[in-house]
């Protein structure tokens, strides 16, 4: 068994993805044993073999290539599967290794049995900082607003835009960089794969904390991470991820709370004519029934 299984996606990206395997490759300690399984989810032609004919060409680093696009979850389980670490790092490709974040991260899991995931601290290209974490999308959320759960309820809901210096327990961490601990994430399943793209964190951590596991912000361990990079911006990406959304409110709280935040977007959807191309989708539920995954086609 490796100590750490390092798994990344690539979507038409893969300028980024060599660029993080190379990251990996650079700041990781030789004394720590680990494998990168690398999984294309079914990219372009052009794309796939401009990554195919630069990988790189080492035992512990392998390809795979997916025949339909299964997105974040389904992607990283497809991933997981050639994986044998005792920890699992899910790393997106647009994310760069600043420092040894393999080595941090797994003294700090061997030292805190009941942490089930933990990320670094993230930075844009710039070196600024940037967000790590978030807090689950509830109603306290929505009708109070971050700001002011964090002044008011610091311990729960610790501040997003702070750069730390110790560890800290969050609700979920950045999909970006999620380095679980496999006992907890096998105990929980994995990714929901019901969900194409987004709050795919937020549903798993949430598993986690049912299973008495904490999710931690490690902010020794740092990453470089290109902001956008891995999806970019449309309305089919915004109704993605309020699809997303409602799904995990739905599966994880109370009916009642789900029915309050669809009537909570609906209206406040009415009054923002910007997002009026949102509102048809959330009145008839947000379905995963309308995700992006029912698109996508088997190309081999």
């Amino acid at each position: 068994m490796k100590d750490i299984s390092i798994v990344i996606i690539n979507y038409n990206t893969a300028k980024y993805t060599l660029e993080c395997i190379n990251s990996v490759i650079e700041f990781t300690d030789k004394s720590l044993s680990y494998e990168i399984v690398v999984v294309d989810n079914n990219s372009d032609p052009e794309d796939f073999t401009h990554l195919a004919q630069n990988f790189p060409t080492h035992d512990h680093i392998s390809l795979h290539r997916s025949v339909i696009n299964t997105g974040f979850g389904g992607g990283n389980m497809f991933g997981a599967q050639f994986t044998n670490g005792k920890y699992i790092l899910f790393l997106n490709n647009d994310a760069m290794l600043q420092n040894d974040c393999l080595s941090i991260l797994h003294s700090y899991m061997e030292n805190n049995p009941k942490v089930g995931v933990t990320t670094a601290q993230n930075y844009d290209e710039h070196n600024n900082h940037v967000i790590s974490f978030d807090h689950d999308k509830g109603i306290r959320k929505l009708l109070l607003g971050r700001s002011f759960l964090e002044k008011n309820w610091a311990t729960q809901f610790p501040k997003r835009k702070k750069e730390y210096t110790e560890p800290v327990a969050v609700n979920f961490v950045n999909g970006a960089f999620m380095f679980f601990r496999r006992e907890a994430f096998e105990k929980v399943g994995g990714f929901d794969t019901n969900i194409f793209l987004y709050f795919e964190e937020m549903d798993i951590c949430f598993r986690l904390r049912k299973q008495n596991y904490t999710s931690v912000l490690v902010p020794e361990a740092k990453i470089l991470h290109y902001q956008g990079v891995s999806t970019g911006v449309s309305k089919a990406i915004s109704k993605e991820g309020m699809i997303s959304h409602m799904y995990v409110i739905k599966k994880n709280y109370s009916s009642a709370k789900y029915l309050f935040i669809r009537m909570y977007y609906c209206l406040s959807f009415l009054i923002k004519p910007k997002k009026w191309f949102m509102l048809g989708l959330v009145w008839r539920g947000a379905h995963v029934s309308e995700s992006l995954k029912q698109q996508q086609q088997i190309r081999f």
